[in-house]
C-alpha cells in the first residue's frame, strides 16, 4: 500500500508540477543570464546586439558559420528591425547561454508530417519549445537557424531600436512617437538627429520594452536583398580564423593514429622508436570517446614531426565487434530485416494490403544507398590548453555548449572552468556535431604540462573514422488502377538510426526506439496517396553513423522520387503531369513543380550534347526542412557508360527569401554535393575497416564536370525556412530519372553506374 500510495502520489505531484510549468509564460530569448561582455565604448542593449560610440553595431552569433552564410543572414534580420547602417554591422560569437539554445531543430525532428495539423501535434510542439528553451543546447544544424531565430532576432532589433528612440526622446524632451530610426540614426521632425553610437550608452539604461511592433515585410530595406557575405572580406584577405588557425603562445602539436577497425582500441604500444625522433615530446594512448575509436597520439613541437613520430609507434590493436563486418554483410542484414517485417509506420492510412490486392497493376522495386563520409575540406582539429584547473578550447564546432561539457567531463572539472572559443568552420555537413575529436584533444592536452596543444587529424584518419551517413535498403510497392492512377503506396526501409546513437553519445541516455530522420523524405512528402503505409526498420550495426547533409532526405528522396518516376512510366504518363495529379491539395508544391517545368523547357525537345551524344531530362520534387525544391537535370552518356550532367534547373520555395545571394549559393553547393554522392561516392567496409582514405577515393565533382546550375527563387511571405540542405535530395533522382528517359535502364543503387 505504501509503495502504491507513493507511486500514485508521486505521479500526481509530477502531473501537478507539469501543469503548473505549462501555464508559465515561455522563457524570454532577449537577455542573457549574465551581462554580455563589452569592450571599449560598447553598450549591450540586449543579449543579441551591442552598439559602440563609433556607430559599430555588433550582432551576437550563436550559430556556427561553416560556409552557409548564416552570419550574414541573421545579421540582416536584426539590422533590418534595428534600422541599422549595414556598413557598420559586425558579428561576434555569442557566449554560452540558454537564450541561444536551438529550438527549431528539435521541433523539426518530431515525427509529424508538415501538413499534419492536430491538437496533439500543437501541444507536443508547444511543450517541446518550452523544454528546449530551458534544457536544450546551442547547436547549428538541420537548416534551422533562420527559421529558429527569425522572431528572436527581429524582436531584439526592434527592442534595441525602441530603446535608442526612447533615449533620444528623453534627451530632446519630445514624445518617443515623434522620433524615427533610419540608417543608423534617430531623427525628429524638429531637425534634431543623433547616431546610434551617440545614443548607445543612454539607450542601454532604458527599460527593455515589454512589447514591440515588428516591421511589415513591405517595408523591408535589407531583407530580400542579395547582400555580400559579411565574412567574405576576411576570407579573401586571410584574417578569417578557422579552427586550424588557432595559434596561442607556446603551441605544441599532436597527431593521432586510431585503430583501423571501427570502434577498436589499443591493446598495447611501443613508442621507443618515436621517442628518439626529433621534436617528439610525449606519446600516449587514448580510449574511444563519444562513439569513436581508440588510438595513440604523439605530442611534438610541430605538426610534421608529430605525424612522422606517430607513424613510428608500434601498436597492437584490439579490433572489437566490427572486425568481421563488410559492406556485403551490411546489405545482407538490412535486407534480412525487411524480410522480417517493415518496422514502425511513420505514416499510414487505410488498409494497404487490401488496396494492393485490388489494384489493376502493381509495381515493385528495391533501392540501395551506401554509407557516406562528410569529407569537409578543413580536417578535424581542436586546440586545448589545460592549466591551473581550467581549460581553454579553440575549436570549429556546431555544438559549443556540448563541447564545453565533454571537455570538462574528460578533465574532471566543472563546465564553468572551460572556455570555448568558437572558430569558423572549414566545412562540416554534420561531422562537427560530434565530440570525439574534442574530447580526445582535451585528454592529449592534459599531458602537455600547461602548453596548448593542437590535435590535428590526417585526411586518412578523418575518412576512416567518420560518423557516416547510414547505408539503407528500401522496398517500395504501389498499385495503379486501370487509368494509371495511384491507389496504394507502400514504402519500407531499413538502416541504422542516427538520433538514438547521437543522444547516447551526447547525453548518455538509453536509445529511443524510433527516429523520424530514418524515414524523413519518405513519410513526409506531399503526394496524395489514397491508401499508404510508410515504415522503417532500425538495424543495429557496429558502424558509427551521424548526421550528414540532409540526413534521411539524402537517400529517401532518391527512393521516393525514382519510384514515382517508375509509376509514371508504368502508367504511360508524363513524369511532371503524373506528379501534378498527386498534388491537387498542395498548391505550393504544384507551383514549384510547374515553375521548374517551364524554366527547363520540359516539353521542348533537347538538342544533342557537343560531342553528338543524345540528351534527356529527369525531374524530381522534394520537401525538406520546410522548403520545397524541384530540379530538372539534363543528362547524356559518355564513353564507357559515364553519366554526364550538363544542366540542372532548380526552383525553391523557402518562404520569405532573406538573402537571395545566399540561397543561390546554397542551392549550387547542395547540387554539387548531391551530385558527388549520386555519381561517384560511397564508403565501403572490409573486415570492419573503411577502404576510402582521401578525396582520390571519395571525389568531389570537379569544375570541368560541374553542370550549369540555374536557380529560381519563388516569391513568398511565409516564415523563412531552411536552405542549407534542401538542394541535396532531389538531384540524385533527377539524374537517375534522366538516365532512364535516355537509356530505358532504371538505376536503383547509389552511386549511379551504367557499367
Amino acid at each position: 500500500m505504501k509503495r502504491r500510495t507513493f507511486l500514485v502520489g508521486g505521479a500526481g505531484a509530477f502531473g501537478a508540477l507539469l501543469v503548473g510549468w505549462s501555464v508559465l509564460p515561455a522563457r524570454q530569448r532577449l537577455t542573457t543570464a549574465a551581462p554580455l561582455p563589452v569592450e571599449g565604448t560598447q553598450a549591450a542593449l540586449n543579449g543579441w546586439v551591442k552598439i559602440a560610440s563609433d556607430d559599430t553595431v555588433t550582432v551576437m552569433m550563436c550559430k556556427a558559420e561553416m560556409g552557409q552564410g548564416i552570419h550574414t543572414g541573421l545579421a540582416m534580420v536584426l539590422a533590418e528591425e534595428l534600422d541599422a547602417d549595414w556598413s557598420r554591422v559586425r558579428v561576434e560569437d555569442a557566449p554560452i547561454d540558454n537564450i541561444y539554445n536551438s529550438v527549431q531543430s528539435v521541433i523539426d525532428d518530431l515525427p509529424f508530417r508538415p501538413d499534419h495539423d492536430s491538437i496533439t501535434k500543437r501541444t507536443i510542439v508547444w511543450y517541446t519549445r518550452k523544454l528546449m528553451r530551458e534544457a536544450g543546447t546551442m547547436m547549428t544544424g538541420g537548416s534551422s537557424s533562420i527559421n529558429d531565430l527569425w522572431t528572436p532576432m527581429r524582436e531584439a532589433g526592434a527592442s534595441a531600436r525602441a530603446m535608442l528612440i526612447a533615449a533620444a526622446a528623453a534627451q530632446w524632451h519630445v514624445p518617443a512617437g515623434e522620433c524615427v530610426a533610419q540608417g543608423g540614426y534617430v531623427s525628429h521632425p524638429s531637425g534634431r538627429k543623433a547616431s546610434f553610437g551617440e545614443l548607445s550608452s543612454m539607450a542601454a539604461q532604458q527599460a527593455l520594452p515589454h512589447k514591440v511592433t515588428l516591421k511589415d515585410p513591405a517595408g523591408f530595406k535589407l531583407i530580400g536583398k542579395p547582400l555580400p557575405r559579411i565574412e567574405a572580406a576576411s576570407k579573401l584577405n586571410g584574417t578569417a580564423r578557422f579552427g586550424i588557425d588557432a595559434l596561442p603562445d607556446g603551441l605544441l602539436y599532436a597527431s593521432v593514429v586510431m585503430c583501423p577497425t571501427l570502434g577498436g582500441t589499443v591493446a598495447s604500444f611501443d613508442a621507443a622508436s618515436a621517442a628518439k625522433m626529433p621534436g617528439c615530446i610525449k606519446a600516449l594512448a587514448f580510449p574511444p570517446y563519444n562513439g569513436g575509436t581508440g588510438g595513440v597520439a604523439v605530442i611534438a613541437d610541430n605538426p610534421f614531426r608529430a605525424m612522422n613520430a606517430v607513424d613510428a609507434i608500434n601498436v597492437t590493436w584490439k579490433h572489437g565487434a566490427a572486425a568481421s563486418l563488410s559492406s556485403a554483410e551490411v546489405e545482407h542484414r538490412l535486407a534480412l530485416a525487411l524480410d522480417d517485417g517493415d518496422g514502425h509506420a511513420y505514416y499510414h492510412r487505410g488498409d494497404i494490403n487490401d488496396a494492393l490486392s485490388r489494384a489493376a497493376h502493381t509495381v515493385s522495386a528495391e533501392y540501395h544507398a551506401p554509407y557516406l563520409a562528410h569529407g569537409a575540406v578543413e580536417p578535424l582539429n581542436c586546440t586545448v590548453q589545460v592549466a591551473d584547473g581550467a581549460a581553454t578550447v579553440w575549436v570549429s564546432t556546431q555544438v559549443p555548449a556540448l563541447a564545453r561539457h565533454h571537455v570538462a567531463k574528460v578533465l574532471h572539472i566543472d563546465d564553468d572552468k572551460v572556455t570555448v572559443h568558437a572558430q569558423l568552420l572549414g566545412g562540416a555537413f554534420g561531422r562537427r556535431l560530434e565530440l570525439d575529436y574534442i574530447a580526445q584533444a582535451a585528454l592529449i592536452a592534459r599531458e602537455a604540462d600547461g602548453h596548448p596543444v593542437q590535435t590535428l587529424w590526417s585526411r586518412a584518419q578523418d575518412f576512416t573514422h567518420d560518423f557516416y551517413r547510414p547505408a539503407c535498403v528500401a522496398r517500395l510497392r504501389a498499385g495503379l488502377d486501370n487509368n494509371g492512377k495511384v491507389i496504394a503506396w507502400h514504402s519500407a526501409s531499413a538502416s541504422q538510426a542516427i538520433v538514438p546513437e547521437a543522444l547516447s553519445r551526447y547525453y548518455g541516455v538509453p536509445r529511443i526506439p524510433i527516429d523520424k530522420t530514418t524515414s524523413e523524405g519518405a513519410f513526409d512528402q506531399p503526394y496524395e496517396w489514397p491508401v499508404v503505409r510508410v515504415a522503417h526498420k532500425i538495424v543495429e550495426l557496429p558502424v558509427p553513423v551521424g548526421f550528414w547533409r540532409s540526413v534521411g532526405h539524402s537517400h529517401q528522396a532518391f527512393f521516393t522520387e525514382s519510384f514515382t518516376d517508375e509509376l509514371a512510366a508504368a502508367a504511360g504518363q508524363d513524369p511532371v503531369a503524373f506528379r501534378a495529379a498527386l498534388l491537387a491539395q498542395h498548391p505550393r508544391h504544384l507551383a514549384v513543380l510547374q515553375r521548374v517545368a517551364a524554366l527547363s523547357d520540359w516539353h521542348e525537345p533537347l538538342t544533342h550534347a557537343a560531342d553528338g551524344a543524345p540528351r534527356a531530362r529527369g525531374v524530381a520534387l522534394h520537401e525538406a526542412f520546410g522548403s520545397v525544391v524541384a530540379q530538372v537535370a539534363e543528362v547524356s552518356i559518355g564513353p564507357r557508360g559515364r553519366i554526364r550532367v550538363h544542366r540542372v534547373v532548380c526552383v525553391i520555395d523557402c518562404g520569405l527569401p532573406v538573402n537571395p545571394n545566399l540561397i543561390r549559393q546554397q542551392m549550387e553547393s547542395g547540387i554539387v554535393f548531391g551530385l558527388s554522392a549520386a555519381l561517384q561516392d560511397e564508403i565501403t567496409i572490409v573486415n570492419g575497416q573503411v577502404e576510402q582514405k582521401n578525396f582520390v577515393d571519395f571525389p568531389v565533382v570537379r569544375i570541368n564536370d560541374c553542370p550549369v546550375i540555374e536557380t529560381d527563387i519563388m516569391p513568398s511571405r511565409l516564415h523563412p525556412q531552411g536552405v542549407g540542405e534542401p538542394g541535396v535530395p532531389p538531384v540524385a533522382p533527377a539524374v537517375a530519372n534522366a538516365v532512364f528517359a535516355l537509356t530505358g535502364k532504371r538505376l536503383r543503387t547509389l552511386p549511379l553506374k551504367l557499367t
